[in-house]
């Protein structure tokens, strides 16, 4: 629970800053954090939805498919040939007891807290001296949703659309706020005045 008064809002990392993050967390060891993060970035679920997979469900395919449990929404999630490479390489290294464990286990032999991922997640941010706010669990489907939209950042509206769609928001405007696009081009406004 936040103290009252705190930020809660999470923030994105920058690209490069998230990709950078995965490798330097896999180098030094950390396959299970580093598995966390290429996850949340490249697939945009939520904290639930992520500690919910098993291995069974990502290895040796090219999507999977969930059922949200916020949305109770099916979701299928595609991924690229780099991230199906990364995480054979995070279960060979976590060498979990089956095919069928969840991809999140603690030493203690349970799943990873929401809670507890936050805590690891502050922890890095410092560690790693990350230019990012608050980092938090829902700082990696934010993530998710600016890379997309940079990317497609010749057709905004577009990639708006898909990220409306792929984050089940009801409309544009909320996808907007969410990804922090609207405060954005309010402050671009006095950008644009002279003296």
């Amino acid at each position: 629970m936040s103290q009252k008064y705190s930020k809660t809002a999470a923030d994105y990392l920058v690209w490069s800053d998230a990709m950078n993050l995965i490798r330097k967390l896999a180098r030094d060891g950390n396959y299970k954090m580093s598995l966390l993060v290429s996850i949340g970035c490249f697939s945009g679920l939520r904290i639930s939805d992520i500690l919910a997979l098993r291995w069974s469900q990502l290895l040796d395919t090219e999507e999977f498919t969930i059922t949200e449990k916020k949305t109770g929404k099916q979701r299928t999630i595609r991924m690229n040939p780099q991230l199906q490479k990364h995480l054979k390489d995070c279960y060979s290294h976590i060498a979990p007891i089956s095919k069928n464990a969840p991809i999140l286990v603690s030493q203690k032999g349970t799943i990873y807290s929401i809670q507890r991922i936050n805590i690891i997640l502050k922890e890095l941010k410092k560690k790693y001296r990350l230019r990012i706010g608050n980092f938090s669990c829902h700082s990696l489907r934010k993530t998710f949703g600016r890379q997309v939209y940079n990317m497609n950042s010749d057709n905004a509206e577009l990639a708006l659309v898909k990220l409306m769609e792929l984050f089940n928001h009801s409309s544009v405007t909320i996808t907007k706020r969410y990804l922090g696009l609207r405060q954005e081009e309010l402050l671009e406004t006095y950008e644009c005045l002279t003296f």
